[in-house]
């Protein structure tokens, strides 16, 4: 892949954009054709897509993160990994947005360690009790592991809480020894409560992001910190999977990704996954401050290049040492914006999250990154969406998240429940209309408008197409439908069924529903029942049969800006 795995290759003033600006032409794609071979042997089709994570671990178990967590349940074939943030961090319990707390680990006035499962266990019951499985994201500092000469300045303000909860929890904790026996003390509890099974099923993971403010020590503090935490694990865990160290897609992360190989070769400490992250775009500003409903001060939109220009950097770190270049990798935060916790009040770029075009990006994003992987060793195993719920949010607030107030599900859950549906061998599916991945030099203006698909076949001969159409501007817009054609051959059955499900404005949107109902923050009963009414997947038309002649179909379907359709064929 030329001109992809440095920044110096990366664009204008060496830089990558940091998001895709609107383009003022946009060039619209009238007609596209996809050649699917349902007669390939094809391969197996990775579910990467089912895994999320969210900074709020407080949420976890309150009464809407039980209900999202079952949700995603019930309509998901493979159990998602479940990751959240600060479960080592002391406190009462008290979440809020980028914060909460474990409070696992204490010490009695002797300096004795003892410890308090309550909240974590709270935490995990909900996860596993809605069928899925923990990414054990082992931090942060425990405030009785602070070190003493730790210092974090904080203006009195009783809009915080202490030097503590604003960046203490940061800090290597000052005693490898005792964050050993926290380890080794969770690991044996969780074994406990939830059995050898269920345990076999998660992953563990030290820290986030410690390649910035996330970790205030040195690189080689958290490289030694690691095999401390892995010799724990395993101490309990013989078989448990520890890998690391999530670093951000950024320079700063591939060098720190780099040394921490290098360490774990030299000292022989175990790695079974290699975790990492990438952001589609840091707005300018993040936060406007500006009045209520004014527009962005700059458009800008998520960039889809970005993201896989960062991927591509890590996985070529990883190929750099062929003892790790195979090892799965996790992109354990694989998000279109940064934070997930800023909204459309905050910059109206943020209004994406609300929208179609949100869902769109996700099925683009996914169908590119497994391209990518397959590039390389075929090695991503997931791509973790950083995305829960807040609570007390204004409907449609527009923050990174599966549901808005009062538990109405946004678009992009309806990306998953297309993901769901698609089947256990990947197809060949060929766009002449697709944004080929062999130059993900920096683009100002994101990732061109194209139609592309993932294709799959299921074990009882179904077969599906995720098709879209997508560019990265989120402000393009185009009146006319992109006439598509998925262009089916080798086709088993002579007849199917063919059912069309669609994910654009005027479908699987309660978005749109609540605009029309003039964005009401106190929508009556008829109006919430709406806006219920079309928050689930919603199909074109009626299922209808379709014949295949000598295994061959030609399927037409209209595509409008943004949109995205699962086109599923089931014999008859």
């Amino acid at each position: 892949m030329p001109n992809s795995r440095t920044t110096a290759h990366a664009g204008q003033n060496r830089r990558h954009p940091s998001a895709t600006r609107s383009d003022p032409n946009p060039r619209h794609v009238r007609d596209a054709e996809v050649r699917i071979d349902a007669a390939a042997p094809g391969v197996d089709l990775a579910p990467i897509w089912a895994s999320m994570g969210y900074d709020e671990i407080n949420y976890t178990y309150r009464p809407d993160g039980k209900k999202l967590l079952n949700s995603i349940g019930e309509f998901s074939p493979q159990p998602f990994h479940v990751r959240p943030h600060y479960m080592f961090c002391s406190g009462s319990g008290w979440g809020q947005p980028h914060w909460g707390n474990g409070n696992v680990y204490h010490e009695d006035a002797d300096g004795n360690p003892f410890y308090d499962f309550t909240l974590l266990d709270e935490t995990y019951d909900a996860i596993t009790g809605a069928g899925h499985h923990v990414l054990v994201e082992l931090g942060f500092t425990p405030k009785d592991l602070v070190p003493e000469k730790a210092v974090f300045p904080v203006l009195s303000s009783p809009t915080v809480y202490s030097a503590y909860e604003q960046g203490l929890w940061s800090f290597p904790p000052k005693d490898y020894g005792k964050w050993a026996g926290l380890c080794a003390a969770t690991a044996a509890h969780v074994l406990e409560r939830y059995g050898a099974e269920e345990v076999s099923t998660w992953v563990w993971e030290l820290w986030n992001e410690p390649d910035i403010f996330y970790w205030r020590g040195t690189p080689q503090q958290y490289y030694d910190l690691y095999t401390v935490t892995v010799e724990a694990i395993r101490g309990v865990l013989p078989d448990a999977r520890v890998g690391g160290p999530s670093v951000t897609g950024g320079d700063d992360g591939v060098e720190f990704l780099r040394g921490f190989l290098k360490h774990c070769k030299a000292t022989g400490t175990p790695l079974d996954y290699v975790s990492f992250h990438t952001k589609g775009s840091a707005f300018t500003p993040w936060r406007t401050y500006g009045p209520i409903g004014a527009p962005a001060p700059v458009q800008e939109s998520p960039s889809a290049v970005k993201m896989l220009f960062e991927v591509d950097r890590l996985l070529a770190v990883m190929d750099e040492f062929p003892e790790y270049a195979a090892l799965p990798a996790l992109i354990d935060e694989c998000d279109a914006g940064v934070p997930a916790h800023h909204s459309a009040y905050d910059n109206p770029n943020f209004r994406f999250q609300n929208t179609e075009y949100y869902p769109v990006f996700q099925a683009k994003l996914m169908k590119k990154l497994l391209d990518l992987s397959a590039a390389h060793s075929d090695n991503i195993e997931q791509a973790t969406t950083w995305s829960f719920y807040f609570e007390g949010e204004r409907y449609f607030e527009g923050t990174r998240s599966w549901t808005t107030q009062g538990g109405i599900e946004k678009p992009l859950m309806n990306a998953y429940r297309l993901f769901a549906k698609l089947g256990q061998r990947r197809l060949p599916a060929v766009s002449d209309r697709a944004f080929p991945i062999d130059d993900l030099s920096g683009r100002e203006y994101g990732m061109p408008e194209e139609v592309d698909a993932l294709a799959s076949i299921a074990d009882d001969g179904t077969v599906t197409a995720l098709v879209w159409r997508h560019g990265d501007d989120q402000y393009a817009q185009d009146p006319e439908p992109t006439a598509a054609v998925l262009a089916f051959t080798g086709l088993a059955a002579g007849s199917y069924t063919a059912t069309e499900y669609r994910i654009d404005a005027d479908h699987s949107n309660a978005h749109t529903v609540w605009e029309a109902l003039g964005s009401p923050q106190d929508p009556d009963a008829d109006a919430l029942k709406a806006i219920h009414a079309r928050q689930g997947l919603e199909t074109v038309g009626e299922a209808r049969t379709v014949t295949a002649e000598g295994g061959a179909l030609r399927y037409e379907t209209a595509l409008p800006l943004p949109s995205v359709s699962l086109v599923v064929l089931e014999p008859r």
